[in-house]
């Protein structure tokens, strides 16, 4: 292929025709054209035999031109011109294709299996064969083998990219058992991070082989990372890196529950020379704690993606003290070291223990003193039954007290000092935490002593209940299994009257493990857990891979990741690690310069153009007025000069482009009548009505594949000035900027309803609850404002045999971008409108799951089951399609049986 810059010629030898013009110029000029017609009537015999014109010698020039111009573009189009066309490979030898798919390849993806089909494609038009590498640690060690396109294509489609970084080092030293003719080209797909000497390696290694060619995606498009914020924060904290400076899009996080049910979204700003942005979601602790993933929105891959476990959750924890706030000398107090403990990673609460006990609790904490009067006693019985941890300290008052019977041990009346005025003995030093305590694997200082304590009476189950002891044996902690909960009881003070625990890390620790005891989570310490839920190169939790190793907690901040040791949760359902991918990567940098003899490119290119279509056309136009010419200069159009003209005027308007008529009631009936249309209803707001409309034209082209509907493209109505009545179903969503109906509006959509027509109001809220005529949600109340003055029926929840699970799929799911909403209909026994609801109301963002980008690729992430659950989505926009059309007859094949009786009777 010839190329002229940005324009190119798939039969460059064609244009050797131009050498050919001068000789058609001289042929045309000498050449006369044929002679005029002109009648001969036989009662004029002397009249008019000299013509009012005559026949000129030569042809004229302007004839000429055309004539010249027709063959020009003759020539041009079967030579085959494109604009922006694709270079064929340079070389002769075979394609050695280099493809990043580590975790960062996953952010442009599509890009990377485009770009690889295409010039795989072009090596099977050259006949040549090609060398397949790819670079993410743990990838084959076998020799880089030479395939044939077909087989090179196969495996590009079957690659994906995986959830660790890549090894660029292996990957160069692979290359060196790559046997390589001379003339080979080199393509390598790069994801654009920098490993800081691997991408150098690298390039090295194939600038041996020939010439390189460095594809990168652009500055925008480099993936980012999402990694755990600053631990100290009040509310829930990521972190957001970026490999570049300089101005970026609005940065969006979700947050969404382990069922995958949105539970916060936030957005936050880049500032122009930061390359990390922290970003806080706030919430209330109880839905903070059902977090189980912060994602990146619109960007689907492990580093952006952050799993939550135990560890990254505040737990709610109430100290309890019936004395009142700012008595005594509150630096000494117990509560003072107990809350600068705590607050690192517990949401604090205070208050008296009925106060504390009211809302739900993690673990409630009792500094020296008494329980309080016999109905707090109670309700702290019946609090540890369902699952609590109380947690008591000793002091004087205990000591002095044996009439108290929350406490997991007996006790000494009058306590143990130890190190005293008068005592021989010195401060003791803390043991090493036994295997079984929920403390093992601390590190306990050396400088930790306790110079006095209360003392356990001795019992069979003593050793049992001890869960941290002195170096004497004397117990310091002691618990007790109470119902689902614990009972736990430190046999010294929270403060420094008796030790100088409360002063050390180590007492931090201790309570951080006893807050996640709270939530019946086994804080046993470190521990080898199995790989139990794997997160694949786009962030979607998966089984574990065969490869995938158990983990070694000690270990855990040291560990590589890898095919061994991928991101993912490791434990069990009940009790789980998470081990994540950003806290491992080093400082996002983008590549710098290349060394010399790498060509660099982007994934982004103009699409190729074909021209000749338009120069064969034009020229066929021009043939065609030539034509006309002719038969006007030799006479035979003259006496239809009239209508010569009138062909003449239409050609010409036939050539230029259509305008663009102007929109009104008539064009809008016209376009929604003209065939089978969806639709959807403006809410003013740019982003959701694009989401629609991209939505809609994705369902749309699912029917058109897979059914014998065949839909146009969907249509955007305004419920105030359009009329509804054309269309057999419309989607709705919900925004908090909708204004409520005006009447007559409200009275155009109940027209829309009494016809037949079916509305799908989706609030994109995952989970609002309807009960009983629509529910006190927010989203509940803003439906009915936005409605008021439509008549909706009452509805329900979709029963399991609803024409809605077996339209055309069966199915008992309806997800969207999001799971678990409730799908409401009205009922079943409700015969109206051939059974077919004309109100269904659900949460789950289908348009979202549906859009699609002007490519036909999806447009934004599905939560949490990826495409498996969009294959669902457009299952259930099918169903609800042939639902809204066919009306009930699904549910009346049941009568079949009974028909067909009666027949034969």
């Amino acid at each position: 292929m010839l190329g002229l810059g940005a324009l190119g010629f798939a039969a460059p030898w064609l244009l050797a025709g131009f050498a050919m013009l001068p000789v058609l110029w001289w042929l045309i000029r000498v050449t006369p054209p044929a002679p005029t017609v002109v009648r001969f009537p036989a009662i004029r015999l002397l009249m008019g035999l000299k013509p009012a014109e005559e026949t000129p010698s030569k042809t004229p020039l302007w004839l000429i031109l055309l004539r010249l111009a027709i063959a020009a573009l003759l020539i041009l189009g079967l030579a085959h011109p494109l604009l922006n066309p694709t270079a064929a490979l340079p070389g002769a030898g075979p394609l050695v294709l280099v493809v990043d798919d580590g975790w960062a390849a996953a952010a442009n993806w599509p890009e990377v299996q485009r770009r690889a089909g295409e010039l795989i494609d072009q090596a099977d038009r050259a006949d040549r064969r090609v060398a397949l590498i790819t670079t993410a640690a743990g990838g084959p060690s076998e020799p880089v083998p030479l395939l044939r396109a077909a087989d090179a294509r196969g495996r590009i489609a079957a690659l994906t990219p995986k959830p660790w970084p890549t090894d660029r080092v292996a990957a160069a030293d692979r290359l060196k058992s790559l046997a390589m003719p001379e003339g080979a080209t080199v393509f390598y797909l790069a994801d654009g991070l920098d490993d800081r000497g691997g991408v150098t390696r690298l390039l090295e290694a194939l600038r041996g082989l020939g010439s390189v060619r460095l594809v990168l995606p652009d500055n925008d498009h480099l993936a980012r990372l999402i990694e755990p914020g600053p631990t100290e924060a009040k509310d829930l904290t990521v972190r957001v890196e970026r490999a570049t400076l300089g101005d970026a899009p609005t940065v969006r996080l979700r947050a969404a529950g382990e069922d995958g049910r949105q539970i916060a979204q936030v957005e936050g700003h880049f500032a122009a020379d930061r390359g990390t942005l922290d970003v806080a979601i706030p919430m209330p602790s109880e839905l903070r704690n059902r977090v189980g993933r912060i994602e990146l929105e619109g960007e689907a891959s492990a580093g952006a993606t952050l799993l939550v476990d135990e560890q990254s959750r505040r737990r709610p924890v109430g100290i309890a003290s019936n004395r009142p706030a700012g008595g005594g000398q509150p630096l000494l107090s117990d509560s003072f070291y107990l809350e600068r403990a705590l607050t690192p990673f517990a949401e604090l609460r205070r208050g008296t223990v009925s106060e504390l006990l009211a809302r739900a609790l993690t673990l409630l904490v009792l500094p020296d003193g008494e329980v309080g009067p016999p109905e707090d006693g109670q309700a702290i019985r019946h609090w540890l039954d369902g699952g609590g941890v109380l947690l008591r300290f000793a002091g004087p008052a205990m000591a002095q007290r044996d009439d108290d019977d929350l406490l997991p041990v007996m006790l000494r009346r009058g306590g143990r000092t130890i190190g005293g005025a008068m005592s021989w003995e010195k401060p003791a030093h803390l043991a090493e935490f036994p295997a079984a305590s929920p403390f093992a694997g601390l590190t306990v200082p050396s400088d930790v002593t306790v110079g006095q304590q209360v003392l356990a009476e001795p019992s069979v189950d003593l050793a049992a209940k001890t869960w941290a002891r002195l170096t004497d044996g004397t117990p310091l902690v002691t618990a007790e299994k109470r119902g689902k909960g614990w009972l736990v009881l430190v046999h010294t003070t929270a403060n420094t009257a008796w030790s100088n625990l409360a002063l050390s890390g180590l007492f931090v620790d201790m309570l951080r493990r006893l807050v996640v005891l709270g939530q019946g989570v086994e804080a046993t310490g470190d521990a080898v857990l199995p790989p139990w839920q794997m997160l694949d190169g786009f962030g979607h939790l998966t089984p574990p891979i065969a490869m995938a190793q158990p983990l070694n907690t000690a270990d855990a901040a040291k560990i590589t990741l890898g095919p061994a040791h991928p991101p993912g949760f490791y434990g069990t359902e009940a009790t789980h690690r998470a081990l994540n991918l950003g806290p491992t990567v080093p400082t996002l940098t983008a590549f710098g310069a290349l060394p010399v003899g790498v060509a660099r490119e982007s994934y982004v290119l103009a699409p190729e153009v074909d021209l000749r279509p338009g120069l064969l056309g034009g020229a066929l136009l021009l043939g065609l007025i030539d034509i006309l010419i002719g038969y006007g200069l030799r006479g035979l159009l003259r006496p239809r000069r009239a209508s010569a003209a009138a062909i003449l005027a239409a050609l010409a308007l036939a050539a230029l482009p259509a305008r663009a008529q102007p929109a009104g009631p008539d064009a809008f009936t016209i376009e929604a009548t003209s065939e089978l249309r969806l639709a959807y209803v403006t809410t003013g707001d740019a982003e959701t009505d694009g989401i629609s409309r991209a939505g809609l034209t994705g369902l749309c082209n699912v029917l058109n594949r897979r059914t014998a509907v065949e839909t146009g493209d969907p249509m955007a109505v305004n419920v105030e000035t359009d009329e509804l009545i054309f269309f057999p179903l419309i989607y709705w969503p919900i925004t908090g900027s909708q204004q409520p109906l005006t009447p007559a509006a409200a009275e155009r959509v109940n027209r829309y309803l009494a016809t037949g027509g079916t509305i799908l109001f989706d609030t994109r809220d995952q989970g609002t609850s309807l009960p009983g005529g629509y529910g006190a949600t927010d989203t509940a109340r803003r439906l009915q404002t936005l409605l008021a003055g439509v008549r909706i029926p009452a509805l329900t929840a979709v029963p399991p045999d609803h024409v809605l699970t077996k339209s055309f799929y069966l199915m008992q799911d309806f997800p969207g971008r999001w799971i678990g909403g409730t799908l409401w209909v009205e009922p079943v026994e409700d015969r109206t409108n051939d059974g077919v609801s004309t109100v269904i109301v659900g949460s789950n963002d289908w348009a979202g799951a549906w859009a699609i980008d002007g490519q036909g690729f999806p447009s934004l992430p599905v939560v949490p089951g990826g495409e498996p659950q969009r294959e669902q989505a457009y299952r259930f926009g099918v169903n609800l399609v042939m639902y809204a059309l066919t009306g009930n007859y699904k549910a009346d094949q049941v009568h079949v049986p009974a028909i067909l009786e009666r027949l034969g009777q």
